[in-house]
Protein backbone atom coordinates (compact mmCIF):
# COMPACT_ATOMS: atom_id res chain seq x y z
CA UNK A 1 0.00 0.00 0.00
CA UNK A 2 1.49 3.18 -1.18
CA UNK A 3 0.74 6.92 0.34
CA UNK A 4 1.45 9.56 -2.03
CA UNK A 5 1.51 12.12 1.11
CA UNK A 6 4.97 12.79 2.37
CA UNK A 7 5.82 12.37 6.02
CA UNK A 8 5.59 16.13 7.60
CA UNK A 9 7.63 15.81 10.60
CA UNK A 10 8.07 19.82 10.78
CA UNK A 11 3.85 19.91 11.74
CA UNK A 12 4.57 17.06 14.41
CA UNK A 13 3.43 19.01 18.06
CA UNK A 14 6.71 17.17 19.16
CA UNK A 15 8.80 18.93 16.82
CA UNK A 16 7.03 22.40 16.88
CA UNK A 17 7.37 22.23 20.81
CA UNK A 18 10.40 21.02 21.17
CA UNK A 19 12.20 23.57 18.79
CA UNK A 20 9.83 26.36 19.96
CA UNK A 21 11.94 25.67 23.53
CA UNK A 22 12.11 23.05 26.37
CA UNK A 23 9.53 23.23 28.98
CA UNK A 24 8.82 20.81 31.48
CA UNK A 25 10.17 17.49 33.73
CA UNK A 26 8.91 15.80 36.08
CA UNK A 27 12.01 14.90 38.04
CA UNK A 28 15.49 15.88 37.99
CA UNK A 29 16.09 12.15 38.59
CA UNK A 30 14.96 10.99 35.55
CA UNK A 31 17.59 13.35 33.59
CA UNK A 32 20.29 11.12 35.38
CA UNK A 33 22.03 8.71 33.14
CA UNK A 34 22.21 6.16 35.38
CA UNK A 35 23.71 2.24 34.65
CA UNK A 36 21.87 -0.11 32.78
CA UNK A 37 19.68 -3.22 34.90
CA UNK A 38 17.55 -4.81 32.51
CA UNK A 39 18.73 -3.23 28.83
CA UNK A 40 20.21 -4.96 26.26
CA UNK A 41 24.18 -6.51 27.48
CA UNK A 42 25.39 -3.53 25.52
CA UNK A 43 24.17 -1.09 27.69
CA UNK A 44 22.19 0.05 24.43
CA UNK A 45 18.32 0.11 24.55
CA UNK A 46 17.03 -1.21 21.35
CA UNK A 47 14.05 -0.15 19.62
CA UNK A 48 11.29 -0.75 17.02
CA UNK A 49 9.09 1.92 15.47
CA UNK A 50 6.05 0.66 14.53
CA UNK A 51 4.35 3.85 12.84
CA UNK A 52 7.01 6.21 11.22
CA UNK A 53 4.62 9.29 11.03
CA UNK A 54 4.78 12.77 12.78
CA UNK A 55 4.06 10.92 16.10
CA UNK A 56 6.27 8.00 15.75
CA UNK A 57 9.64 9.94 14.08
CA UNK A 58 9.10 12.64 17.24
CA UNK A 59 9.33 10.14 20.24
CA UNK A 60 11.75 8.72 18.57
CA UNK A 61 13.87 12.30 18.82
CA UNK A 62 12.80 12.12 22.67
CA UNK A 63 14.23 8.69 22.66
CA UNK A 64 17.11 9.79 21.32
CA UNK A 65 17.40 12.87 23.16
CA UNK A 66 17.11 11.25 26.36
CA UNK A 67 20.15 11.29 28.87
CA UNK A 68 18.64 7.59 30.14
CA UNK A 69 19.98 6.30 26.89
CA UNK A 70 21.99 5.18 25.28
CA UNK A 71 19.55 3.98 22.65
CA UNK A 72 19.35 2.64 19.16
CA UNK A 73 16.91 2.26 16.56
CA UNK A 74 17.08 -1.11 14.84
CA UNK A 75 13.34 -1.70 13.44
CA UNK A 76 10.84 0.09 11.82
CA UNK A 77 7.42 -0.85 10.43
CA UNK A 78 4.38 0.96 8.27
CA UNK A 79 1.94 0.55 6.59
CA UNK A 80 3.18 2.65 3.87
CA UNK A 81 6.44 2.68 2.19
CA UNK A 82 6.90 5.53 1.08
CA UNK A 83 6.11 7.13 4.87
CA UNK A 84 8.42 4.71 6.06
CA UNK A 85 11.09 5.70 3.62
CA UNK A 86 10.66 9.72 5.03
CA UNK A 87 11.11 8.56 8.33
CA UNK A 88 14.53 6.52 8.16
CA UNK A 89 15.53 9.65 5.82
CA UNK A 90 14.90 12.45 8.24
CA UNK A 91 16.02 10.30 11.21
CA UNK A 92 19.29 9.35 9.52
CA UNK A 93 20.14 12.99 8.76
CA UNK A 94 20.35 13.89 12.72
CA UNK A 95 20.61 10.99 14.42
CA UNK A 96 22.71 8.74 12.34
CA UNK A 97 24.77 7.61 15.30
CA UNK A 98 21.48 6.19 16.65
CA UNK A 99 20.26 4.42 13.70
CA UNK A 100 20.92 0.85 12.74
CA UNK A 101 17.85 -0.08 10.71
CA UNK A 102 19.34 -1.77 7.24
CA UNK A 103 17.00 -2.49 4.37
CA UNK A 104 15.99 -6.02 5.91
CA UNK A 105 15.15 -4.42 9.30
CA UNK A 106 12.18 -1.68 7.03
CA UNK A 107 8.57 -3.43 6.82
CA UNK A 108 6.22 -2.31 4.95
CA UNK A 109 2.36 -3.69 5.19
CA UNK A 110 -0.14 -5.36 7.67
CA UNK A 111 2.10 -7.42 9.34
CA UNK A 112 5.12 -4.89 9.07
CA UNK A 113 4.47 -4.26 12.93
CA UNK A 114 5.22 -8.14 14.16
CA UNK A 115 8.55 -8.52 11.98
CA UNK A 116 9.91 -5.47 14.08
CA UNK A 117 8.99 -6.52 17.32
CA UNK A 118 10.66 -10.12 16.53
CA UNK A 119 13.78 -7.64 16.03
CA UNK A 120 14.13 -7.27 19.72
CA UNK A 121 15.31 -8.58 22.45
CA UNK A 122 13.40 -8.98 26.29
CA UNK A 123 14.11 -5.86 27.70
CA UNK A 124 13.77 -3.54 24.80
CA UNK A 125 11.16 -1.07 23.53
CA UNK A 126 8.19 -1.31 20.95
CA UNK A 127 7.01 1.89 20.22
CA UNK A 128 3.64 1.32 19.05
CA UNK A 129 2.76 4.88 17.61
CA UNK A 130 0.65 4.15 14.75
CA UNK A 131 -3.09 4.05 14.28
CA UNK A 132 -5.21 3.45 17.60
CA UNK A 133 -7.28 0.57 16.21
CA UNK A 134 -4.45 -1.75 15.58
CA UNK A 135 -3.02 -0.57 18.95
CA UNK A 136 -4.79 -3.58 21.29
CA UNK A 137 -3.11 -6.36 18.63
CA UNK A 138 0.28 -4.72 19.17
CA UNK A 139 0.48 -4.69 22.70
CA UNK A 140 -0.52 -8.13 23.32
CA UNK A 141 2.05 -9.48 20.98
CA UNK A 142 4.79 -6.81 22.57
CA UNK A 143 3.88 -8.34 25.78
CA UNK A 144 3.72 -12.17 24.77
CA UNK A 145 7.79 -10.95 23.39
CA UNK A 146 8.43 -9.43 27.23
CA UNK A 147 9.52 -6.22 25.38
CA UNK A 148 8.73 -2.89 26.97
CA UNK A 149 5.99 -0.53 25.14
CA UNK A 150 5.93 3.22 24.76
CA UNK A 151 2.12 3.44 23.24
CA UNK A 152 0.92 6.44 21.61
CA UNK A 153 -2.40 7.98 22.32
CA UNK A 154 -5.06 7.09 21.55
CA UNK A 155 -5.13 3.53 22.64
CA UNK A 156 -8.45 2.28 21.37
CA UNK A 157 -11.90 2.97 19.55
CA UNK A 158 -14.61 0.62 21.09
CA UNK A 159 -15.04 -0.78 24.78
CA UNK A 160 -14.04 -4.07 23.98
CA UNK A 161 -10.16 -2.52 22.49
CA UNK A 162 -10.37 -0.94 25.75
CA UNK A 163 -10.50 -4.18 27.89
CA UNK A 164 -7.87 -5.77 25.61
CA UNK A 165 -5.43 -3.11 26.65
CA UNK A 166 -6.09 -3.07 30.31
CA UNK A 167 -5.45 -7.06 30.23
CA UNK A 168 -2.35 -6.53 28.34
CA UNK A 169 -1.22 -4.24 31.19
CA UNK A 170 -1.98 -6.83 33.74
CA UNK A 171 -0.14 -9.35 31.78
CA UNK A 172 2.71 -7.42 31.38
CA UNK A 173 2.35 -6.68 35.12
CA UNK A 174 3.17 -10.14 35.78
CA UNK A 175 5.91 -10.17 33.62
CA UNK A 176 7.72 -6.97 35.30
CA UNK A 177 7.32 -5.47 31.85
CA UNK A 178 7.03 -1.47 31.28
CA UNK A 179 4.34 0.40 29.56
CA UNK A 180 4.66 3.94 28.69
CA UNK A 181 1.51 5.79 27.79
CA UNK A 182 1.51 8.55 25.25
CA UNK A 183 -0.43 11.33 27.41
CA UNK A 184 2.53 13.35 28.01
CA UNK A 185 0.78 15.20 29.96
CA UNK A 186 1.03 13.52 33.14
CA UNK A 187 4.69 14.02 33.28
CA UNK A 188 4.78 17.68 33.01
CA UNK A 189 6.54 19.56 36.25
CA UNK A 190 3.90 22.39 36.75
CA UNK A 191 1.05 20.33 36.20
CA UNK A 192 2.31 17.88 38.99
CA UNK A 193 3.04 20.96 41.18
CA UNK A 194 -0.79 22.59 40.49
CA UNK A 195 -2.40 18.91 41.48
CA UNK A 196 -0.19 18.51 44.54
CA UNK A 197 -1.91 22.60 45.61
CA UNK A 198 -5.41 20.60 44.82
CA UNK A 199 -4.96 18.06 46.78
CA UNK A 200 -3.52 19.89 49.54
CA UNK A 201 -6.85 22.14 49.60
CA UNK A 202 -5.40 25.25 48.07
CA UNK A 203 -8.37 26.18 45.60
CA UNK A 204 -11.27 24.29 47.80
CA UNK A 205 -13.09 21.36 46.72
CA UNK A 206 -13.44 21.31 42.98
CA UNK A 207 -16.70 22.10 41.82
CA UNK A 208 -16.49 22.14 38.03
CA UNK A 209 -12.90 21.17 35.44
CA UNK A 210 -13.71 22.82 32.06
CA UNK A 211 -11.47 22.22 28.86
CA UNK A 212 -11.49 23.72 25.47
CA UNK A 213 -9.73 22.44 22.45
CA UNK A 214 -11.05 24.69 19.15
CA UNK A 215 -9.14 25.07 16.15
CA UNK A 216 -9.90 24.83 12.77
CA UNK A 217 -9.18 21.01 11.28
CA UNK A 218 -9.56 20.04 7.47
CA UNK A 219 -12.30 18.19 5.94
CA UNK A 220 -12.35 14.69 4.37
CA UNK A 221 -12.05 15.15 0.33
CA UNK A 222 -14.22 12.65 -1.48
CA UNK A 223 -12.00 9.91 -2.59
CA UNK A 224 -10.11 9.73 -6.01
CA UNK A 225 -11.08 6.71 -7.94
CA UNK A 226 -7.58 5.65 -8.53
CA UNK A 227 -6.94 5.75 -4.83
CA UNK A 228 -8.14 2.15 -3.18
CA UNK A 229 -10.24 2.11 -0.82
CA UNK A 230 -8.83 0.44 2.18
CA UNK A 231 -5.53 2.68 2.12
CA UNK A 232 -7.62 5.83 1.66
CA UNK A 233 -9.19 5.24 5.23
CA UNK A 234 -6.33 4.40 6.93
CA UNK A 235 -4.54 7.52 5.53
CA UNK A 236 -7.26 9.63 6.43
CA UNK A 237 -7.24 7.91 10.05
CA UNK A 238 -8.87 10.60 12.03
CA UNK A 239 -12.18 10.93 9.90
CA UNK A 240 -12.75 7.02 9.70
CA UNK A 241 -13.59 5.54 13.38
CA UNK A 242 -12.83 2.53 13.03
CA UNK A 243 -9.14 3.38 12.57
CA UNK A 244 -8.87 6.12 15.57
CA UNK A 245 -12.00 6.38 17.02
CA UNK A 246 -12.49 9.33 14.91
CA UNK A 247 -10.65 13.19 15.16
CA UNK A 248 -12.63 13.75 18.73
CA UNK A 249 -11.16 10.63 20.40
CA UNK A 250 -8.19 10.83 19.17
CA UNK A 251 -7.07 14.58 19.63
CA UNK A 252 -9.51 15.08 22.98
CA UNK A 253 -8.55 12.20 24.99
CA UNK A 254 -5.47 14.80 26.42
CA UNK A 255 -8.26 16.87 27.73
CA UNK A 256 -10.59 14.19 29.17
CA UNK A 257 -7.18 12.38 30.97
CA UNK A 258 -6.87 15.75 32.41
CA UNK A 259 -10.29 16.27 33.61
CA UNK A 260 -10.04 12.79 35.29
CA UNK A 261 -6.65 13.34 36.89
CA UNK A 262 -7.74 16.49 38.47
CA UNK A 263 -10.85 14.85 39.55
CA UNK A 264 -8.98 11.79 40.83
CA UNK A 265 -12.23 9.91 39.67
CA UNK A 266 -13.73 8.28 36.90
CA UNK A 267 -17.24 9.46 35.75
CA UNK A 268 -19.85 7.36 36.31
CA UNK A 269 -22.13 9.45 33.42
CA UNK A 270 -21.98 11.46 30.37
CA UNK A 271 -24.21 13.43 28.04
CA UNK A 272 -23.34 16.17 25.01
CA UNK A 273 -24.18 16.99 21.74
CA UNK A 274 -22.58 16.89 18.37
CA UNK A 275 -23.06 17.94 14.82
CA UNK A 276 -22.03 20.01 12.01
CA UNK A 277 -22.20 23.03 10.44
CA UNK A 278 -25.12 23.77 7.54
CA UNK A 279 -22.51 24.19 5.05
CA UNK A 280 -20.22 21.03 5.70
CA UNK A 281 -19.32 19.21 2.68
CA UNK A 282 -16.87 17.16 4.62
CA UNK A 283 -17.17 13.71 3.61
CA UNK A 284 -15.71 11.43 6.90
CA UNK A 285 -17.27 10.22 9.50
CA UNK A 286 -16.27 12.65 12.14
CA UNK A 287 -18.07 15.43 13.46
CA UNK A 288 -17.67 19.31 13.78
CA UNK A 289 -18.72 20.53 17.13
CA UNK A 290 -19.04 18.73 20.52
CA UNK A 291 -19.97 19.96 23.95
CA UNK A 292 -19.60 17.06 26.54
CA UNK A 293 -20.50 17.08 30.22
CA UNK A 294 -19.07 14.13 32.25
CA UNK A 295 -20.52 13.87 35.87
CA UNK A 296 -18.18 12.81 39.00
CA UNK A 297 -19.10 10.20 41.99
CA UNK A 298 -18.84 13.53 43.90
CA UNK A 299 -21.28 15.12 42.06
CA UNK A 300 -18.77 17.64 40.34
CA UNK A 301 -18.96 18.18 36.21
CA UNK A 302 -16.30 18.00 34.01
CA UNK A 303 -16.53 19.87 30.15
CA UNK A 304 -14.77 19.41 26.89
CA UNK A 305 -15.74 22.36 24.16
CA UNK A 306 -14.52 21.40 20.74
CA UNK A 307 -15.15 23.40 17.97
CA UNK A 308 -12.75 22.15 14.60
CA UNK A 309 -14.62 24.77 12.24
CA UNK A 310 -12.08 27.83 10.38
CA UNK A 311 -12.77 31.57 11.26
CA UNK A 312 -14.05 31.02 14.71
CA UNK A 313 -12.76 31.92 18.43
CA UNK A 314 -10.00 29.37 19.18
CA UNK A 315 -8.95 28.13 22.62
CA UNK A 316 -6.68 25.05 23.68
CA UNK A 317 -6.31 25.32 27.70
CA UNK A 318 -8.05 23.46 30.85
CA UNK A 319 -9.46 25.44 33.80
CA UNK A 320 -11.05 24.41 37.04
CA UNK A 321 -13.05 26.21 39.37
CA UNK A 322 -12.78 25.10 43.10
CA UNK A 323 -14.64 26.15 45.88
CA UNK A 324 -11.98 28.71 46.66
CA UNK A 325 -10.87 29.66 44.00
CA UNK A 326 -10.06 28.76 40.22
CA UNK A 327 -7.10 27.93 38.19
CA UNK A 328 -5.49 26.89 34.91
CA UNK A 329 -3.85 23.30 34.64
CA UNK A 330 -3.44 23.76 30.90
CA UNK A 331 -2.07 25.88 27.74
CA UNK A 332 -2.16 26.20 24.19
CA UNK A 333 -0.52 22.40 22.69
CA UNK A 334 -0.44 21.19 26.29
CA UNK A 335 1.95 23.58 27.22
CA UNK A 336 2.62 24.03 31.18
CA UNK A 337 0.53 27.16 31.80
CA UNK A 338 -0.24 26.62 35.05
CA UNK A 339 -1.89 29.40 37.35
CA UNK A 340 -3.77 29.80 40.47
CA UNK A 341 -6.61 32.60 40.63
CA UNK A 342 -7.93 35.61 42.95
CA UNK A 343 -11.35 34.24 42.90
CA UNK A 344 -13.49 32.68 40.15
CA UNK A 345 -12.25 35.04 37.17
CA UNK A 346 -9.78 33.58 34.94
CA UNK A 347 -8.31 36.50 33.48
CA UNK A 348 -4.32 37.72 33.31
CA UNK A 349 -5.26 40.67 35.95
CA UNK A 350 -6.31 38.08 38.47
CA UNK A 351 -3.76 35.59 38.96
CA UNK A 352 -2.25 35.18 42.09
CA UNK A 353 0.72 32.60 41.64
CA UNK A 354 2.03 30.72 38.61
CA UNK A 355 4.50 27.96 37.51
CA UNK A 356 7.93 28.13 36.21
CA UNK A 357 7.82 28.03 32.42
CA UNK A 358 8.87 24.28 32.37
CA UNK A 359 12.54 23.33 30.68
CA UNK A 360 11.84 19.42 29.21
CA UNK A 361 8.66 19.26 27.33
CA UNK A 362 6.52 16.66 28.56
CA UNK A 363 7.32 14.61 25.18
CA UNK A 364 10.78 14.51 26.44
CA UNK A 365 10.16 14.14 30.38
CA UNK A 366 7.58 10.37 29.56
CA UNK A 367 10.41 9.07 27.51
CA UNK A 368 13.57 10.14 30.05
CA UNK A 369 10.87 8.41 32.89
CA UNK A 370 10.42 5.42 30.88
CA UNK A 371 13.92 4.61 30.20
CA UNK A 372 15.12 5.58 34.06
CA UNK A 373 12.06 3.05 35.04
CA UNK A 374 13.68 0.31 32.85
CA UNK A 375 17.54 1.69 33.53
CA UNK A 376 16.40 1.03 37.26
CA UNK A 377 14.11 -1.90 36.87
CA UNK A 378 11.13 0.56 38.98
CA UNK A 379 7.29 0.37 38.46
CA UNK A 380 6.52 1.96 35.35
CA UNK A 381 2.88 0.39 33.87
CA UNK A 382 0.49 3.48 32.34
CA UNK A 383 -1.90 0.76 30.67
CA UNK A 384 -4.85 0.73 32.67
CA UNK A 385 -4.79 4.43 33.78
CA UNK A 386 -4.48 5.11 29.88
CA UNK A 387 -7.21 2.59 28.87
CA UNK A 388 -10.08 4.07 31.46
CA UNK A 389 -9.12 7.90 30.56
CA UNK A 390 -9.92 6.14 26.62
CA UNK A 391 -12.84 4.92 28.28
CA UNK A 392 -13.96 8.08 29.56
CA UNK A 393 -13.09 9.60 25.92
CA UNK A 394 -15.32 6.73 24.20
CA UNK A 395 -18.41 7.16 26.46
CA UNK A 396 -18.23 11.11 26.02
CA UNK A 397 -18.09 10.30 22.20
CA UNK A 398 -21.06 7.81 22.58
CA UNK A 399 -22.94 10.14 24.34
CA UNK A 400 -22.58 13.26 21.62
CA UNK A 401 -23.18 10.70 18.84
CA UNK A 402 -26.24 8.62 19.72
CA UNK A 403 -28.13 11.86 21.73
CA UNK A 404 -28.63 9.93 25.15
CA UNK A 405 -26.78 9.66 28.53
CA UNK A 406 -24.36 6.74 28.40
CA UNK A 407 -23.38 5.31 31.85
CA UNK A 408 -19.71 4.19 32.88
CA UNK A 409 -20.97 0.73 33.49
CA UNK A 410 -22.63 0.60 30.32
CA UNK A 411 -19.55 1.76 28.25
CA UNK A 412 -17.15 -0.66 30.39
CA UNK A 413 -19.63 -3.97 29.56
CA UNK A 414 -20.45 -2.85 26.05
CA UNK A 415 -19.26 -5.41 23.29
CA UNK A 416 -19.84 -3.04 20.35
CA UNK A 417 -16.86 -2.73 18.28
CA UNK A 418 -16.44 -0.87 15.07
CA UNK A 419 -13.97 -3.27 13.48
CA UNK A 420 -14.72 -6.66 15.32
CA UNK A 421 -12.25 -8.48 12.19
CA UNK A 422 -9.59 -5.53 12.40
CA UNK A 423 -6.57 -7.96 13.47
CA UNK A 424 -6.91 -10.12 10.56
CA UNK A 425 -6.67 -7.80 7.94
CA UNK A 426 -4.64 -7.32 5.13
CA UNK A 427 -4.32 -5.05 1.89
CA UNK A 428 -6.97 -6.81 -0.15
CA UNK A 429 -9.48 -7.00 2.84
CA UNK A 430 -12.80 -5.17 1.83
CA UNK A 431 -13.06 -2.00 3.77
CA UNK A 432 -14.98 -1.89 7.23
CA UNK A 433 -17.16 1.03 6.21
CA UNK A 434 -18.67 2.45 2.21
CA UNK A 435 -19.38 5.63 1.02
CA UNK A 436 -21.96 6.47 -0.27
CA UNK A 437 -23.40 7.36 -4.26
CA UNK A 438 -21.80 11.20 -3.47
CA UNK A 439 -18.53 9.97 -1.91
CA UNK A 440 -19.93 10.45 1.85
CA UNK A 441 -19.25 7.61 5.17
CA UNK A 442 -21.89 7.12 7.05
CA UNK A 443 -21.78 9.60 9.87
CA UNK A 444 -23.24 10.22 13.69
CA UNK A 445 -26.82 11.18 13.71
CA UNK A 446 -27.62 12.01 17.27
CA UNK A 447 -31.14 9.88 17.81
CA UNK A 448 -30.38 7.26 15.61
CA UNK A 449 -26.55 6.16 15.90
CA UNK A 450 -25.37 2.97 17.88
CA UNK A 451 -21.77 2.53 19.53
CA UNK A 452 -22.05 1.59 22.57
Amino acid sequence: MQSNTPLASNSSRREFIRRAGQLAATSALARTALPAVHAAEDNTIRLALIGCGGRGSGAAVNAFDSPNGPVRLVAMADLFENRLAAAYKNLSAKYAAQMDVPPERRFAGFRAWRSAIDCLRPGDVAMLTGYAGFRPGQLEYAVSRGVNVFMEKSFATDPPAVRRVIAAGEEAKKKNLKIAAGLQCRHSRNRHEIIRRIRDGQIGDVQMVRAYRMQPCGRLPKRPPAEPELAWQIRHFTDFLWVSGGLFAEMNIHQIDEICWIMDAWPVSAHGISGRAANSNDCGQSLDSFTIEWTFPSGAKGFDVVRWLPGCHEEFATFIHGTRCAAQFSGNIHAGTVHTYKGQRCERSQIDWSAEPETITPWQAEWDNLLDAIRRDLPHNEARRAALSNLADIMGRAAAHSGRIVTWDEAMASNFSFCPNIDQLAADSPPPVQADAEGRYPAPVPGQWVEI
